[in-house]
C-alpha cells in the first residue's frame, strides 16, 4: 500500500498544510509537502478571507505532489466552520468571504429570535448559540445587503467552495453544514421550513452529502495546473469532525478535546440531544463521520495564548511559552467563555482587566499571562466534563486530547489535575489524519472507522498524564 497516497489539505485560521498519507507495513505515514500562511484580511472595516489566494495555495501544494512523484489517489479539504461564500448565476463570487470574527453579526441574534425564539431554535437544530454562526451572518446580509442575497444562486461553506473549485461540482458536506445552525439534526438535512421562515432563499442551499462521498475528479483547468488527475473526496470537512475520526480510542464511549485555536470538548452520540436541559448546558450537536453526532462544548481555546504571544513575543515558540508558564505560581482564573475574549484588540489587557475586576492577582509578565490562560482552560474543561457527564449519564475515565494543543504538556497535566482523569495526548495531526482516513476508507484501505482507528493506535505515540492530586 506504500505507493498509494491520499492528500489532506487542512486549512486553519492561521495556516494551511498539504499532508500526504500512505500506509506502509500496517502503519500510517504522514508527509507534509507544503505549508502556507492564512489569516483574516481587513478592508473598509470588514474582516474577510482571501479565498482566491487560498485556492492558489491549494493548487501550489498539489503541484508539489507531482514534483515529488507522489500522485494522490484523492484529495479532500477541511477548514473551520460557519463561514461561507455566495456565487451568482455565473458562479462568480458575490462580495467578500466575511470572517467569523467580523462584527456584522452584532444584534442579529435578536433579529433571528423575533422570528424563531432561541429555545425553539435549539430544539430544531441542536446547535448552541454563537453570534458568528452562519444563521446570524445570513441575517446580517438580509438586513444590511439584501440585494447581494437576492442575486445569490449558491451558498457554499469554505471547504465546499474549495471542493467546487477543484471538481466543478457543488455539494454541502454534512459536518460542515451543521455549523450553520440551519440543519435538522435528526434528518441530517437542511431545515427548509426554518430557512424559509427566516426569509433566506432556499435555492442557494446545496444537497447535503455525507463525508466519504466522491463528488468528482479534478476539472480540466485544475488538471492542467497541477499536472495530474485524482478524485475529490469529501472528508468530514469541519476540522473538528475530521479530528474526532482520528481519536485512537476503541469504541465510541470516549471524551475528547480537539485542541487548537478553539477547544472542542465532547463525546460521540448516535442521535442528537436537542432538549432544553442540553441548551442550558450550552452543548451543541454537530455532525460527524457516518452520521454520528459530535456532542460538544465550544471553548475559546488556544486563541487566547496565540493572541498574547503574537502581541508580546512572536519569536517565542509555544513549547518555550508553555514551559515558562509552568514555573509560575499565579492561580488567577478567567472565564474562557466570556465574550470579551472573542476578538479583543489587546488580549493581554483584557485578561488583566478581568483579573483586576474579579479581585484576583493581576498577571504582569507573558509567562504569568500564559499560566492564567492555561489554568483557566483546564478549569473550563473540568466544568464542561461535568456538564457532558450529567447529560449523557456516562462516566468518562479518560480524556483524549488531539490536535496541536496535545503538545502543550503543562496544559495536559493541568487538565488531568483539574478533572481528576487520565489524559491521553495525541496525535497532534489529528485533523489531517482524519481527513486522510476518510479518503482511505472510501478507497477500501480500511473497512471502516474502527479499522482505521486501529491503524492510528499502531502508528502514533501518545503521552499519558495522570492526576497528581
Amino acid at each position: 500500500m506504500g505507493d498509494k497516497y491520499f492528500l489532506a489539505i487542512d486549512i486553519g485560521a492561521s495556516s494551511g498544510r498539504h499532508i500526504l498519507g500512505s500506509v506502509t507495513d500496517g502503519k500510517l505515514s504522514l508527509e507534509e509537502v507544503y505549508r502556507f500562511p492564512n489569516g483574516m484580511k481587513e478592508e473598509d472595516g470588514t474582516l474577510y478571507w482571501d479565498v482566491d489566494s487560498l485556492f492558489e495555495e491549494i493548487l501550489t501544494g498539489m503541484k508539489k505532489c507531482k514534483d515529488l512523484g507522489k500522485i494522490p489517489v484523492s484529495v479532500g479539504v477541511d477548514t473551520w466552520g460557519v463561514d461561507f461564500i455566495l456565487l451568482d448565476k455565473d458562479d462568480k463570487l458575490l462580495g467578500k468571504a466575511v470572517g467569523y470574527r467580523d462584527h456584522r453579526t452584532r444584534g442579529m441574534d435578536e433579529r433571528v429570535y423575533e422570528i424563531v425564539p432561541e429555545a425553539k431554535l435549539y430544539e430544531r437544530t441542536g446547535i448552541q448559540k454563537a453570534i458568528y454562526n452562519t444563521i446570524y451572518q445570513l441575517m446580517a446580509l438580509k438586513e444590511k445587503d439584501p440585494a447581494q442575497l437576492e442575486r445569490a444562486e449558491s451558498l457554499l461553506l469554505m471547504p465546499d467552495y474549495f471542493h467546487f473549485k477543484l471538481s466543478g461540482n457543488k455539494a454541502s458536506e454534512y459536518s460542515e453544514a451543521t455549523t450553520t445552525q440551519l440543519v435538522d439534526p435528526g434528518k441530517r438535512d437542511w431545515d427548509h421550513d426554518l430557512i424559509e421562515k427566516l426569509g433566506f432563499p432556499k435555492k442557494i442551499f446545496q444537497k447535503i452529502c455525507m463525508p466519504g462521498t466522491v463528488i468528482g475528479d479534478l476539472t480540466e483547468e485544475v488538471k492542467a495546473k497541477v499536472g495530474y488527475d485524482c478524485a475529490v473526496v469529501l472528508p468530514p470537512s469541519h476540522d473538528t469532525a475530521s479530528a474526532v475520526l482520528a481519536i485512537p480510542a476503541t469504541g465510541d464511549d470516549v471524551c475528547y478535546i480537539s485542541s487548537g485555536t478553539w477547544s472542542l470538548m465532547g463525546v460521540l452520540l448516535d442521535e442528537p440531544d436537542c432538549s432544553e436541559k442540553s441548551r442550558q448546558a450550552d452543548l451543541t450537536n454537530e455532525g460527524g463521520w457516518a452520521g454520528k453526532i459530535t456532542y460538544l462544548a465550544n471553548i475559546m481555546g488556544l486563541w487566547m495564548i496565540q493572541s498574547v504571544r503574537n502581541a508580546l513575543a512572536p519569536q517565542m515558540s509555544y513549547d518555550e511559552l508553555c514551559k515558562s508558564a509552568a514555573k509560575e505560581s499565579i492561580k488567577s482564573i478567567v472565564d474562557c467563555q466570556d465574550p470579551s475574549f472573542l476578538s479583543p484588540d489587546d488580549m493581554a489587557q483584557v485578561v488583566k482587566d478581568y483579573c483586576d475586576r474579579t479581585g484576583q492577582e493581576v498577571p504582569e509578565t507573558l509567562p504569568e499571562l500564559a499560566a492564567v490562560i492555561y489554568n483557566s482552560l483546564a478549569k473550563c474543561y473540568e466544568e464542561k466534563l461535568k456538564l457532558i457527564e450529567g447529560m449523557t449519564g456516562v462516566y468518562y475515565d479518560a480524556i483524549n486530547i488531539i490536535g496541536g494543543g496535545s503538545n502543550a504538556g503543562y496544559l495536559n497535566q493541568l487538565t488531568a489535575d483539574f478533572t481528576g482523569r487520565t489524559v491521553i495526548a495525541g496525535p497532534s495531526e489529528a485533523t489531517a489524519i482524519g481527513n486522510i482516513l476518510a479518503q482511505m476508507i472510501n478507497e477500501g484501505v480500511f473497512k471502516g472507522s474502527e479499522d482505521a482507528r486501529d491503524c492510528v493506535r499502531r502508528s502514533f505515540e501518545v503521552k499519558m498524564y495522570k492526576p497528581t492530586n
